[in-house]
């Protein structure tokens, strides 16, 4: 990449390339870079209108990248959108409530749900994105605070939300129902945890991994039932990590890679949902934490930027 970044945003456009924005290399950061599979080359684009990390970015069914909130000294309630035809950044409608470390997901409609972060506090608060009116609409408040949890959309259309931290791990879990705009409790985690990863399998299930409770950085996993509202514990990694990447791989396989756990790592582990158990696999060529890392349309895995030993910022990128 042309600029050194760790917790930016990686999303893969829907003509094949990925777009990579923001983060932080000591400044914050509104630049943004493409890269494109055809020629494994990195081209700049258009810089964001507010230098962000700790956001998140959104494709919104039309191909446009929406990213929310983050900070940068302050905590932003400023959102942005992203024209791949035009390679430009557009200001667009403020959220009612400033969040980093916050979550947003698509819904089946095309709305894009925002949930929890940090600000001067904790938030429970969550509300949706209209693209079509660009503007949001305040929705039902979680039952518990957290912030650097996961939030992941079901086959039946709701959303869950697990984990994070409200000044202490969470081990709560609840649910979204996008029919009726109220969240739900649902059976919670065995290890209470944030900064860990939730992919979505095949079979409907989802598997959480890693993280940590600000004391402790954990190795295990567990599987979430939608069809009983239960989590069990499966295979362990081999490292605990937290900060690291989850991907679901075109055989339903999850690569886990990176992530530190006072040490910055280069390991990646593979999870087989048919046996439950992790096996390693080839290292990256960089220890690496809060970098990204997106599925290409050829199936290969685009790992991009990070911090590493040292605390040195990474521009560099690989491919699994």
């Amino acid at each position: 990449m042309a600029v050194a970044r760790y917790h930016h945003v990686a999303a893969t456009l829907l003509n094949g390339k990925v777009l990579v924005a923001g983060g932080y290399n000591g400044v914050y950061l509104t630049s943004a870079e493409l890269y494109d599979p055809s020629t494994g080359t990195w081209a700049t684009t258009g810089n964001m209108n507010v230098a962000r990390y700790y956001f998140t970015a959104s494709i919104l069914s039309n191909g446009t990248i929406l990213v929310t909130g983050g900070e940068n000294d302050d905590n932003l309630q400023s959102t942005e959108l992203y024209t791949p035809s035009t390679g430009t950044w557009t200001t667009r409608a403020n959220m009612h409530v400033e969040r980093n470390c916050h979550t947003a997901t698509q819904l089946s409609n095309g709305k894009i749900l925002v949930a929890g972060g940090y600000n001067s506090g904790t938030e429970s608060s969550s509300e949706l994105y209209d693209p079509s009116t660009n503007t949001w609409t305040m929705t039902g408040s979680m039952h518990v605070e957290r912030g650097c949890h996961t939030a992941t959309q079901l086959s039946n259309g709701k959303i869950l939300v697990a984990g994070g931290d409200n000044n202490a791990a969470v081990n709560g879990a609840e649910l979204y129902d996008p029919s009726t705009g109220t969240w739900t409790t649902t059976g919670s985690l065995n290890v209470a945890r944030f900064l860990h990863t939730a992919s979505i399998l095949s079979n409907g299930k989802v598997l959480v991994a890693a993280g940590w409770d600000s004391n402790n950085y954990f190795k295990s996993a567990e599987l979430y039932d939608p069809s009983t509202g239960t989590w069990t514990m499966t295979g362990s990694l081999s490292a605990t990590r937290e900060v690291h990447t989850a991907s679901v791989l075109p055989n339903g396989n999850v690569l886990v890679t990176g992530g530190e756990n006072d040490i910055y790592l280069n390991g990646a582990e593979l999870y087989d949902p048919s046996t439950g158990i992790w096996t390693k696999t080839k290292n990256m060529t960089a220890a690496r934490e809060a970098h990204t890392a997106s599925i290409l349309s050829n199936g290969q895995i685009l790992i991009a930027g990070g911090k590493s030993t040292g605390s040195i910022y990474l521009n560099s990128a690989e491919l699994y």
